[in-house]
């Protein structure tokens, strides 16, 4: 098989950047290693920046999207239980961010692609990439039981942390750079209409609290935990109660309860590598860097990452030249490293770290406090939350 870009990894990144490339009319593959069911139900983030929800609209993408997904136009910040709304259109010019899962964004983005892109190849491990740092790098790839070479003249990695595509880049090429945090989210899914119409970020002396939605009729809610602990050993009343704690206000609010349908617990973790490319090789999304999901940042810079691979290869096919496929891995780390800083910020804002000293409670409550009476830090938080301009 040949094709211009070999594409592996079928989450969001790796679609959109098969549908960017489809409209301007350059051919690629996708290679996926899971089945199209594994792909369509599986739960990631579910906040889209305004410049993702504007790209997803621009590549024919937002039909469902516009039609299901919640503007959101601002958040809730709750500590020493009072409230404080940071609103995001007035603070940004009219920015707002979109409530879409990512299965919805994968689910529409495959249909898409079934139906008017290239080659989308379920099951089709990928290997290895060969002769990445040459004119013509190859990926290896197992397929229907048979092993098989895609040839190419780009390879995109948005196979996320664990796949062969950083692999390819020689380790003394590369620095890395990452923090661990000693705590995780155990979030729920539940079957019952969100409590607030925006999501509540609530910072407790006893950790840090999340209310999010799927829909108008499911909620995603998350609890700061120990790193390690195990989802199953939170019984469904002990999870709420102590959802109701962190998330007390001075006021009359309360906490709707409901079934419970899905526990898991979710690591916090920071990942940068840089390079993100090496010769036609270039990576994107998870399989370069990692944020934890406090900052809700995750799917919106591979999407960064994608945006820029695209405009970079149009603007060499239509010019000749590579300046912006040469500055690729320049350009997106400006706006990871951002991401990084924000999203370590909020991090270090909202959870209690364990041992943490009341010094260090006192600062977090002056933090927040400064957040909510200063309109230049309320503005510089919404415009980070909002999304950092690609390109």
């Amino acid at each position: 098989m040949r094709t211009t870009v070999g594409i592996i990894g079928a989450g969001p990144a790796g679609l959109l950047l098969a549908r960017l490339l489809h409209n301007a009319g350059i051919d690629s593959v996708v290679l996926e290693s899971r089945d199209r069911a594994y792909v369509e139900r599986r739960q990631r983030a579910g906040i889209l920046e305004q410049g993702t929800a504007d790209v997803l609209r621009a590549a024919g993408a937002g039909e469902r999207m516009d039609r299901e997904g919640l503007r959101h136009d601002g958040i809730e910040l709750r500590f020493d239980r009072t409230r404080h709304r940071v609103d995001f259109p007035a603070l940004t010019g009219g920015r707002s961010v979109m409530v879409y899962a990512q299965t919805e964004v994968c689910k529409d983005l495959i249909a898409l692609q079934l139906r008017e892109g290239g080659p989308l190849l379920f099951e089709a491990e990928a290997l290895a990439v060969e002769d990445a740092g040459t004119d013509a790098p190859r990926i290896r790839f197992r397929h229907e039981g048979r092993e098989e070479v895609l040839e190419c003249s780009y390879v995109v990695g948005c196979d996320g942390f664990w796949g062969v595509a950083r692999k390819a880049i020689p380790a003394g090429l590369t620095q890395v750079f990452e923090r661990t945090y000693p705590f995780g989210w155990l979030g729920i899914l539940a079957d019952v209409p969100p409590s607030h119409d925006e999501l509540v970020y609530a910072r407790h002396e006893r950790g840090f609290a999340l209310l999010s939605m799927r829909s108008p009729a499911v909620s995603r809610l998350y609890l700061q935990v120990p790193d390690g602990t195990d989802p199953g050993a939170w019984g469904d009343e002990e999870i709420w109660d102590e959802l109701e704690r962190r998330f007390e206000t001075a006021d009359d609010w309360y906490l709707q309860r409901g079934p419970i349908t899905q526990k898991t617990v979710t690591p916090m973790r920071s990942y940068v590598h840089e390079p993100m490319r090496h010769g036609r090789l270039f990576l994107a999304g998870d399989a370069a860097h990692i944020v934890p999901p406090t900052g809700a940042k995750g799917l919106n810079l591979a999407a960064g990452d994608v945006v820029t691979f695209a405009r970079a290869l149009i603007h060499q096919q239509e010019t000749g030249s590579p300046e912006l496929l040469d500055a690729y891995s320049q350009t997106c780390l400006r706006r990871v490293w951002q991401a990084e800083r924000f999203s370590y910020d909020m991090t270090t804002l909202l959870h209690r770290a364990p041992g943490a000293t009341a010094f260090e409670d006192r600062l977090q409550l002056a933090r927040l406090e400064r957040i909510a009476s200063s309109r230049a830090a309320e503005t510089d938080l919404a415009e980070a939350y909002t999304g950092f301009p690609f390109g």
